[in-house]
């Protein structure tokens, strides 16, 4: 039996709808206060009772409009796009910038994307403390408040703004730094911001030109990466690769080249 695919558009009115409310309990639980729930890959990678309440909502909400799907988040697990009978598989990361959040930095968004079949066809990125929200479908284009998305122009490296951002690890810090440390010569400045899913969207509207960062979950780029990518970046890895755990690159076509070799040269996707 053939499955029927739903339409980008669709998946994308449901994402919205769920991370605008998903937002709007993060901000309320900020405004009450929050604290360390627990931590995870070390004591300074932190979870907040938030994180979880937020997820728990995402869940719950896409399980009624959707039932079928699978779920990826990062809080409570798992759920393979080819285990679900729809082929749908959702990608939440509940608040990215977790720590932004704990501090009351308003840089930390929930991020929602729709995978059909393997493939990312929608996501949106809303910012918990501002409104801001970014969104995207496969061949749809990038969109902020109505205002489609293109990247930057920038052609040369030198002149380049570049997000970037750092592990927990403590020996992945410090292979990072590194590579900061040899990078930014060759680059206008560096910005870190502390929200992946936030930096990408940054650079998908050209307030920065390119962005990097090794170490990245699914949930983390999910969203982001297709917004960047709808908005002309090009969204890869080092040596052809994909965007992926080991590194993502997002940059404008004439400043991916200069920036993944610069990268390749320095090691970004080595270390711990």
């Amino acid at each position: 039996m053939t499955r029927s695919a739903p339409a980008p558009a669709e998946l994308l009115t449901i994402a919205i709808d769920v991370a605008r409310q998903a937002a709007a309990t993060a901000h309320r639980m900020r405004a009450e206060g929050v604290s360390v729930a627990a931590t995870k890959s070390t004591v300074t990678d932190v979870v907040t009772a938030a994180d979880r309440a937020v997820e728990r909502q995402v869940l719950d909400a896409l399980h009624r409009v959707r039932p079928d799907d699978a779920v990826l988040g990062e809080e409570y697990g798992a759920g393979a796009a080819d285990g679900a009978a729809s082929g749908v598989r959702w990608i939440v990361d509940p608040i990215d910038g977790t720590v932004n959040y704990l501090y009351g930095l308003p840089y930390c968004a929930v991020s929602l994307a729709a995978e059909v079949d393997g493939e990312v066809v929608a996501g949106v990125v809303r910012n918990v403390f501002t409104g801001e929200e970014w969104t995207a479908t496969a061949g749809g284009g990038a969109w902020r408040d109505g205002r489609r998305l293109n990247c930057s122009t920038e052609v040369e490296l030198g002149q380049a703004l570049v997000a970037t951002g750092f592990g927990y690890d403590p020996a992945r810090r410090s292979h990072q730094a590194r590579v900061v440390a040899e990078l930014i010569p060759h680059v206008r400045d560096i910005r870190r911001l502390g929200a992946a899913a936030l930096d990408l969207c940054l650079a998908a509207e050209g307030r920065v030109d390119a962005y990097y960062e090794k170490g990245l979950a699914a949930w983390d780029q999910a969203a982001g990466g297709l917004v960047a990518a709808e908005a002309g970046l090009r969204v890869a890895g080092l040596g052809g690769l994909p965007a992926g755990p080991d590194l993502v690159i997002a940059a404008p076509p004439a400043l991916f080249a200069p920036l993944h070799d610069r990268l390749a040269d320095l090691d970004a996707s080595g270390g711990p």
